[in-house]
């Protein structure tokens, strides 16, 4: 199996496929699971059909309301949780673009906020995966594939992001992250900790895994985010 499984995803995808498109294809999990990483993967994967498909790839985050919105409606500590997406816009889109060109909203991880110079025109391709989260309840998508891991995985994955990103806000002053590098590392660290327990692993209990047990397709991910197996609901 390839560390990632993203071609065993995209084979039991393949008998999935409607006659008619485009097919679209939901993939969740929990923040910090490797979503956009898994589904370029399984952008590649799917364009190797035998048939070659054009996939599109297109993000929830991008239908997270704005911060100030957020800000406004006491939310932003909630960033993330259900009631702080536009899912009536997100479910739109996808049924818009069964029918011709949708416009779709995009989302900055450097300035955390929704960018409208990012959002882009995206005309029906044969495939559709939109990934990320607020995908735990129907938007009309076809298939639904939830990345699972053990939540200390998962919460060691989400540090070792946010560090990431810490670290390249040293040398970028519109970095969101520009905010937390008064801390050293490891209060850093410390800090990411704090946000996964009191925010992230909350969102993924009470909602986020319920995807769990709808998904047709289930991934679940080891150390290192390697695939230990991929099976389809009956």
């Amino acid at each position: 199996m390839p560390p990632d499984g993203a071609a065993e995803a995209a084979a039991l995808l393949r008998e999935r496929r409607p006659a008619q498109g485009p097919f679209i294809v939901a993939l969740t999990g929990s923040v910090a699971s490797g979503k956009t990483t898994f589904a370029e993967a399984l952008k590649a994967a799917v364009e190797s059909w035998p048939d070659r498909p054009t996939v599109e790839l297109v993000c929830t985050d991008g239908f997270l309301r704005p911060n100030a919105e957020l800000d406004a409606a006491g939310l932003t500590i909630r960033k993330g949780f259900p009631e702080t997406y536009d899912a009536e816009a997100l479910a739109g889109a996808l049924a818009q673009v069964r029918q011709g060109p949708a416009t779709f909203p995009a989302y900055s991880h450097v300035t955390y906020d929704v960018d409208p110079a990012l959002a882009r025109e995206v005309t029906p391709p044969d495939v559709l995966i939109v990934e990320g989260l607020c995908l735990q309840a129907p938007v009309g998508a076809d298939a639904l594939i939830y990345l699972d891991a053990d939540e200390a995985l998962i919460e060691d994955w989400f540090v070792e992001r946010f560090i990431g990103l810490w670290a390249a806000a040293e040398h970028d002053e519109t970095s969101f992250y520009r905010r937390f590098r008064t801390m050293a590392e490891p209060a850093a660290r410390d800090f990411a900790r704090m946000v996964w327990t009191q925010i992230n692993l909350p969102n993924l209990r009470e909602h986020i895994a319920a995807a769990r047990g709808i998904a047709d397709i289930v991934v679940r991910k080891g150390v290192g985010h390697a695939a230990l197996a991929v099976t389809a609901a009956p």
